[in-house]
Formats: structure tokens, C-alpha cells, sequence
């Protein structure tokens, strides 16, 4: 599916922003492995989180919906899952990371597998850790999935995590529940948190501080009511769009305010952007409204320090920084290069497609701005934030732009140009 992108005069409204999918995600797993039946309202309905649903089916927990309430009946203290499965894990590394962590210390032989994109992606930065704790896994060359986890006992252990990666400490937590003795986890760990607040909404005693993280072993989980608030990461489209059009105004409510999601916003601020937040409840996760006025936009620069924050939203900021004034500079983000594509290159190829110039480096880009950008042909990857990422671009491009296989926008946001058309009436 292809979809043509005309230069808008500005974006206007109060969409409804779909539901985080970090905490669907996670909302499912830990409901899953839960005492009783635990309810997830207003969960994400893109493909990623419907990967992680069919895998735990698969596995035999019962999952099902009434509403906009997603009831999962989990396995408890028997602790044991269905055996000698294929699971398939579709573009989604969340699903295929944080399971092998789930399934390495329970009763089970698994097959874990996912989409020609998938099976490309880093797994042996997962396996690493869970193997120092007795797990069991086999991977193709070594590195890549499809994999095959057969459940063993775990015993815990003290990791120095290298890589500043959600997915890598959430499987990680996940063994150790499972494990004997308390594991610590130190190093890179101020990536976002939702395991780290979820596990006590779920009844499991984790000690969280700005250095270390300890969860004891052998614990069990209870079931629980989880309220899904809107993706930061997906409303950010809609506020770099407002940040860029003259005349834009943008309400968001419900939204997730966890303050390892928003960097952008943060970043944007720095670059003057005119966004508001107000935070309207705090547990277990803060959320609350985001108001948007355009403002004219300056480069800044952004660290090592502050991707984790704002890792899924860098292509966005590179599409920004073609409008905004003088120089931005992004640095230490070459996870991007293992993402659904190697989103650096990504940028890259479709910004000078666009007629941008754009300095690319191993581990991030520098661009000098504003420069006008004009309607190109986009070549997504099959990757759903390049292609809204690109769309944004569009929205000020001269002449159309062309986006290709923009279906891949259902990952996450299957509305998407359904929002976008509302918002440029």
C-alpha cells in the first residue's frame, strides 16, 4: 500500500492517542504469569502486542476481550505453559526478548521465530545474561532467531548490563523471578521502567534505585487491573507536526508522562518547542494531558545520555531538524542500526531523497537547518517509524510524496493516516 502526502497548512484537534504498547506488552506477560484473571483496559491493537497475545495463546493462557477490556486468566503457581511449540513472534522484538527471559526458567521447549525483518535482529545481547543463569538456548549462528529456549532452573546472578535496552533488562527481571537468590542488575539501566513499576501493581517485591535494580527470586504474581494510557512515542508525530506548521494547536490527553519516554519532549523544549504538560494521576505509571502550540524551532544538541529517552523518536527529530534554525546534532544512538531497519540509514536515504543534506555517522547524524525539503518517493523498510516519520516530512514538503508500504504503520498505530486526515481538515 502506498500513500500520497500533500503540503499541509497546519494540524488541529484532540486526537485519541492508541494505547502505550510497551505497557500492553507488558501488561499481557505479566498477566499471563499471574494468580487469577487480570484485566488490561484500552490495550494497543497494533500487530506488535497482538504477537505477544497469539504466543502466550499459544503457550495456553486464556485471553479474551469485551469492550476495551482485554481479560487474561494466568497460569499462577503452577508455573507451567504448553510444550514443543512454534511461537511466532511477527516484527516484534519486545515479544521474542522478553519471552526468551519469561520462558528460560519455566517447564518448557520452545521454537521462537518472527517476520524476514525479525530474524535479522541482535538476540544473543538476551541470551548472554540468562545463559550466566543456567538457561538453555540455541540460536541460529549464534545470534539470531529463530532460537530455541528449553527451560532449565536459573540461580541468580549480578550483570553489569552494557547496552541501555528495555527489552534486554525486562528479560533479565523476568528469569530472575524465577531464579534462586536475589539478582542485581547494574550498569546501563536508565532505560524505560514500566517492568520496574508494573512487577509491585502485580505484587512482586523489586528494589529499584538509580544504580541498581534487585529482584529476589522464586516470586509469585497476583493478577491485577492495568489502565493502558496513550503511546508518548506515537503522540510525538502529532506534536512534531504542530512544532512545524504555523497556526497549529494540539490537545492530547491521557497520555503516558513516564519520564523515561519523554526526552523528546524534553528535547523539543530545549529546540522552543511551546509544549505544556500537566500530570493527572501517578500510579502505577504517571499520565496526563499535552498541549501543543507551534513555535519556531532551533537545533540543539542530544547525547548519549538522552536517547534511551527518546530512542524511538530520533527519526522524527532528524525530519524536524530540517525546519528548525542552526545545527542539531544527535549522538550515541547507534542501537538504531538493529532496529526494525537500520534507522540511521533509513533517515539517511530518504532525507537527501527529499533533497536534505545530512552528515551520517556510525552512532547518530548532524543537520543544518532549515532546509527546504521536497516531495520524494520514501522507501520505509517495512518500518512503521520511518514511514509516520516521513509522512511528517511530507506535511511540508513542496510537491506530493510518496510513501510505500505504508501498511507497516499498523506495528503501532493502525489509524494513523485516519488521524492524520482529521487533523488537516
Amino acid at each position: 500500500m502506498k500513500k500520497i502526502i500533500s503540503k499541509a497548512n497546519k494540524i488541529s484537534g484532540k486526537p485519541l492517542i492508541p494505547g502505550d504498547k510497551s505497557i500492553s506488552h507488558r501488561g499481557l506477560i505479566l498477566g499471563a504469569l499471574a494468580s487469577g484473571t487480570s484485566e488490561v483496559i484500552d490495550i494497543l491493537e497494533g500487530e506488535d502486542v497482538q504477537s505477544t497475545a497469539a504466543c502466550l495463546q499459544k503457550l495456553g493462557v486464556e485471553i479474551t476481550k469485551s469492550g476495551n477490556k482485554t481479560f487474561i486468566k494466568g497460569i499462577g503457581d503452577k508455573k507451567s505453559f504448553n510444550n514443543d511449540l512454534v511461537l511466532d513472534c511477527g516484527n516484534s522484538g519486545t515479544t521474542m526478548r522478553v519471552m526468551m527471559g519469561v520462558l528460560a526458567g519455566m517447564p518448557v521447549n520452545a521454537t521462537l521465530t518472527g517476520d524476514a525483518s525479525l530474524v535479522k535482529r541482535p538476540m544473543k545481547r538476551v541470551s548472554a545474561p540468562l545463559l550466566e543463569m543456567g538457561a538453555n538456548f540455541k540460536l541460529t549462528n549464534e545470534n539470531f532467531a529463530p532460537l530455541v529456549v528449553t527451560g532449565s532452573k536459573l540461580h541468580a546472578i549480578n550483570y553489569d548490563l552494557k547496552i541501555a535496552s528495555a527489552q534486554i533488562k525486562t528479560a533479565i527481571i523476568m528469569a530472575a523471578i524465577n531464579a534462586q537468590g536475589t539478582t542485581t542488575i547494574t550498569g546501563e539501566i536508565g532505560s524505560r521502567d514500566h517492568t520496574e513499576r508494573l512487577l509491585p501493581h502485580f505484587g512482586v517485591d523489586i528494589d529499584v534505585s538509580e544504580n541498581k535494580i534487585s529482584i529476589k527470586g522464586n516470586q509469585s504474581l497476583k493478577a491485577n487491573i492495568v489502565k493502558v494510557p496513550g503511546d508518548p512515542s506515537t503522540a510525538a508525530f502529532w506534536i512534531g507536526a504542530a512544532s512545524i506548521l504555523p497556526g497549529s494547536t494540539l490537545e492530547l490527553e491521557n497520555i503516558s508522562l513516564n519520564p523515561t519516554r519523554i526526552g523528546f519532549i524534553y528535547a523539543l523544549q530545549r529546540m522552543g518547542a511551546d509544549i505544556k504538560t500537566e500530570i493527572t494521576s501517578s500510579h502505577p505509571e504517571p499520565v496526563g494531558k499535552i498541549t501543543v502550540k507551534y513555535s519556531g524551532l532551533n537545533g540543539c544538541f542530544i547525547s548519549k545520555e538522552e536517547v534511551p529517552s527518546l530512542i524511538d523518536e530520533i527519526p522524527l527529530i532528524a525530519v524536524l531538524a530540517t525546519q528548525a534554525h542552526g545545527v542539531t546534532e544527535v549522538r550515541g544512538a547507534e542501537e538504531l542500526r538493529v532496529k526494525e531497519s537500520d534507522r540511521l540509514q533509513a533517515v539517511a536515504t530518504n532525507l537527501e531523497a527529499m533533497g536534505c543534506e545530512i552528515e551520517i555517522f556510525p552512532d547518530g547524524f548532524r543537520i543544518n537547518g532549515p532546509q527546504k525539503l521536497n516531495g520524494a518517493e520514501i522507501q520505509t523498510f517495512n518500518d512503521h517509524r520511518i514511514a509516520m516519520a516521513f509522512t511528517i516530512a511530507g506535511l511540508v514538503a513542496e510537491n506530493q510524496t510518496t510513501i510505500f508500504d505504508a501498511e507497516c504503520v499498523a506495528v503501532s498505530y493502525p489509524n494513523f493516516y485516519e488521524t492524520l486526515t482529521e487533523l488537516t481538515k
